[in-house]
């Protein structure tokens, strides 16, 4: 098939289907499609910020909502340049970047060491203008380490980020594990309408019914919680306090929200100091494992192929340089959102005018806080109704990446021994507990970080035994 450019040479139309990665598409369309990846993120975008800039007394001091702000437009202008590159940086691959979460152990911990404050987040922005760059030197070094990440590896790494997404889908999926009402029947039947939903419009329907199956469901359930709110209760009493239902729509938040703000620079002052600097630099290579499981997560799901060199040193540069440039806006670390590598391989819509869609949007957001406020009030139910599904798919992409080798017993050492012990290790509440804190910070939460030593480790040391015939791709 033809490349956009090489049809333009011909003198042929460049107008392409969703399924191929450049050229245009109909703006209509590019907008609903990108709309499907700012919706998938979107919460978790804002997430860390308001966890970090929270212990570190951010609202108190009046700058928790510039930083929120601020924390869309870098996200939207990051993923422009990962999208369509500045010379060597960005992988020009289908990949959505937000603020990441994986960061909010380590930063919990800086925070709480530093005794709050904003002097502490000031200390986490120092760390991370240095990390940042520290990432984007090792992501120009990465080709002479891509032997370190073959297909087995890079599998096991997104599978393991697919497994520590799905219990994220879940605690969506019932309203937010944060909220009183978590579990409540409302909340199961929200999500799973949803769910239902999607599936439907995904395998019943054709077209932009089917391609943009997320979007639609989401919409619906904006409009069943709508529903809802005209025959049952919106509050409800817990030890005499009452709350509202974490899936009623909370329009007056959307009516004080202003319709245009300039977003603020430098809105919290560096400050260097090495209790910050040395674990959050850790952290940073951390990242950098996971953006080549993302992006690998993306070429497998989505294109079908393994992700080039080209494009993991490029991308990795992009989390590097991204995260720098956020920091002069007071938004933690912008990496690569697992997120969106779902939707990726649920959809295979990889064009990336769609996906540029999106990120207009998200810097749109950024000067326009009325418009940000519509989305930030989605239910937690509704985005875990489409969230399960999509999140399952980066273990599927994982599956395809650890097979399209073949799989033999070294291969299925490799994989049980990463995903056993690295992944139950990091998965496991307080396995790590009499460990130095550091160790918890680093290889605690998630997972995927000692799922990923494991696999590299254990890909060196275990040798391919020459006398083992090769074996066969469980599928093509």
């Amino acid at each position: 098939m033809m490349s956009a450019e090489e049809k333009a040479k011909k003198g042929l139309s460049v107008m392409t289907s969703e399924y191929e990665l450049e050229g245009r598409i109909p703006t209509g369309k590019a907008i609903i499609l990108g709309m499907q990846h700012v919706l998938a993120m979107f919460v978790g975008n804002l997430t860390p910020i308001l966890v970090i800039g929270g212990a570190c007394s951010l609202g108190d001091a009046g700058l928790m909502v510039s930083v929120i702000q601020n924390a869309m437009l870098v996200a939207g202008l990051v993923t422009l340049v990962q999208l369509w590159t500045i010379g060597p940086i960005g992988a020009r691959l289908p990949c959505i970047m937000g603020t990441s979460s994986g960061f909010i152990g380590v930063m919990s911990g800086v925070a709480g060491s530093m005794g709050g404050g904003v002097v502490a987040y000031g200390a986490i922005l120092g760390a991370c203008f240095i990390g940042g760059i520290f990432e984007m030197v090792l992501g120009f070094m990465l080709k002479p380490l891509r032997k370190f990440f073959p297909s087995v590896v890079t599998g096991t790494v997104v599978t393991a980020i697919g497994l520590s997404l799905i219990s994220v889908g879940i605690n969506s999926f019932g309203g937010g594990n944060n909220n009183p009402d978590f579990g409540e029947m409302t909340n199961l039947f929200v999500g799973l309408a949803v769910l239902i939903f999607i599936i439907v419009l995904k395998h019943f329907t054709k077209g932009i019914w089917s391609a943009a199956s997320i979007l639609f469901g989401i919409i619906f359930g904006y409009i069943l919680c709508a529903i809802l709110a005209m025959f049952l209760d919106t509050t409800y009493v817990v030890e005499g306090q009452t709350y509202v239902h974490s899936w009623v729509l909370q329009w007056d938040k959307v009516a004080a929200a202003a319709w245009f703000s300039l977003p603020k620079i430098m809105p919290v002052k560096f400050v260097f100091d090495a209790r910050a600097i040395i674990p959050i630099m850790i952290m940073f290579i951390v990242t950098a494992v996971e953006t080549i499981g993302d992006l690998s997560g993306i070429a497998e799901g989505g294109l079908g192929r393994e992700a080039t060199d080209k494009e993991l040193s490029g991308g990795v540069a992009c989390d590097g340089i991204g995260s720098t440039f956020a920091t002069f806006f007071g938004v933690l670390p912008n990496t690569s959102f697992s997120q969106n590598v779902g939707l990726v391989g649920m959809t295979k819509i990889i064009n990336l005018f769609a996906l540029t869609m999106g990120a207009l949007f998200l810097v749109l957001c950024g000067f326009c806080p009325k418009l940000a406020a519509v989305v930030q009030l989605m239910p937690q139910s509704v985005l875990g109704g489409a969230a399960v599904m999509m999140f399952a798919s980066i273990v599927v992409s994982g599956i395809q990446l650890i097979t399209k080798d073949g799989i033999g017993n070294r291969e299925v050492t490799i994989v049980a021994v990463s995903l056993g012990l690295g992944y139950g290790l990091g998965s496991t509440a307080n396995v790590l507990a009499h460990m130095p804190a550091f160790v918890g910070y680093i290889f605690g939460g998630s997972g995927i970080v000692p799922a990923a030593i494991v696999a590299i480790i254990l890909n060196i040391v275990l040798k391919k035994d020459p006398e083992e015939p090769e074996a066969e791709p469980l599928w093509d």
